[in-house]
């Protein structure tokens, strides 16, 4: 990709927490950014020079706004949005971050596992597709209980469960089809891994030079959404090697530039971990909120240059880091918060407020970063600074 002179005009396709933090980052560099959502007042929105309501699932709002507005770069920061759009805007020539396919095969789990486990033979858990109650009781049959049941197409854990026997089937397919997007009614059911970690690998694929790695990130999930997560995480120099390779792989394949958030379980006794690819995401990854902290480039700063065809001489960790998110606990039509100042009391702390119109229970208002000599020190840090704030009805 040639080098374009300074200033870009960027356009985010989804305009959440991730995508603030690329504004902020894109407008250091001098970008103009518009940020394109849903809804109005969406987080990226609150920071950018221009922003738009848009239908996301539209195909051809989609294109119009694109096509409007004539951006450098289409940055797609959500899943749930009309993907073969994007293909027939890059065929007309826009630049879509990473491409229009990897946006396509990441959103759906049943292509990006086929291409990790059939196309590139990676280890992944053992897994079959379902398109009805009776076809998931069979194949959870098949596979051993318990199983996990997810939507083909969803975001941040919605219609997953973790199923124990045949009489959680019915529930786990009527939880699968609510949580979906889009059309069709197919569900994956995978084995049950027990696992000693889920790791975030950042992977930053360049348009030109090596494909680099951040310092891995550890996390923890709960209902499939992120809670925690820490860095750097503690795996052996193998299993380091493992992830490396399998995010190589699958980056390599699905081309294009720009941060891949690709996630591992390792599973086995400690320093003897096996290695398991469970998903990947082509754009910034929650889990890697904890990189404002963390390294010396956050995710969003290595993904704009990536992106922009900017050099990165290095990349090194800063010490140990966590976070912990915030959390709704009921639904607010206006939002406040209490306890900021309690939060910020002690040093190496930093509170982000997501800026969200609206709560809803267990919606992600914002996180709670630390520092600390250690990660149990940085994380007692987050958590403390997290319960502290709370979400509230505005006055």
């Amino acid at each position: 990709m040639a080098r374009a002179p300074f200033p870009r005009t960027l356009m985010l396709l989804g305009s959440g927490e991730l995508g603030k933090e690329m504004a902020i980052a894109a407008q250091r560099l001098g970008c103009r950014v518009i940020a394109i959502d849903r809804y109005a007042g969406a987080p990226a929105m609150q920071v950018t020079q221009t922003s738009e309501v848009v239908a996301m699932g539209d195909p051809e709002a989609l294109k119009a706004v694109v096509r409007r507005h004539r951006p450098d770069l289409v940055i797609p920061e959500i899943e749930a949005l009309a993907v073969d759009a994007l293909a027939e805007l890059e065929a007309e020539g826009f630049t879509v971050i990473p491409t229009a396919r990897a946006t396509a095969v990441t959103m759906n789990r049943d292509r990006i596992r086929d291409l990790a486990a059939t196309e590139l033979g990676l280890r992944t858990a053992r897994f079959a597709y379902a398109r009805s109650a009776s076809e998931l009781s069979a194949a959870a049959e098949n596979l051993g209980w318990p199983v996990v049941v997810k939507p083909v197409m969803s975001s941040s854990g919605k219609g997953q469960s973790v199923v124990k026997g045949p009489g959680g089937i019915e529930a786990a397919w009527e939880s699968a089809m609510a949580g979906a997007r889009g059309v069709g009614a197919e569900v994956i059911v995978e084995e049950f891994l027990h696992f000693e970690l889920e790791i975030t690998l950042l992977t930053v694929r360049q348009w030109q030079g090596p494909t680099l790695f951040c310092p891995p990130i550890g996390h923890l999930q709960e209902r499939g959404d992120y809670q925690c997560s820490w860095q750097p995480a503690e795996l052996g120099a193998e299993q380091l090697a493992a992830a490396q390779a399998m995010a190589s792989a699958v980056t390599d394949q699905l081309g294009g530039a720009g941060l891949f958030g690709v996630e591992f379980f390792l599973c086995g006794d400690p320093g003897k971990e096996e290695v398991v690819f469970s998903e990947l995401s082509p754009r910034p990854h929650d889990t890697g909120l904890v990189t404002l902290l963390g390294q010396n480039l956050s995710e969003f700063e290595l993904h704009l240059r990536a992106v922009l065809g900017l050099p990165i001489p290095e990349i090194r960790s800063s010490g140990a880091a966590a976070s912990r998110v915030i959390l709704a606990d009921r639904a607010l039509a206006r939002v406040a918060y209490d306890g900021v100042a309690e939060a910020l009391a002690e040093p190496g702390t930093q509170v982000l407020l997501f800026g969200k119109p609206e709560a809803r229970p267990q919606r992600r208002m914002g996180v709670a970063l630390a520092t600390g000599r250690d990660r149990a020190e940085a994380q007692g840090k987050a958590d403390r600074a997290a319960e502290r704030v709370q979400v509230v009805e505005a006055p």
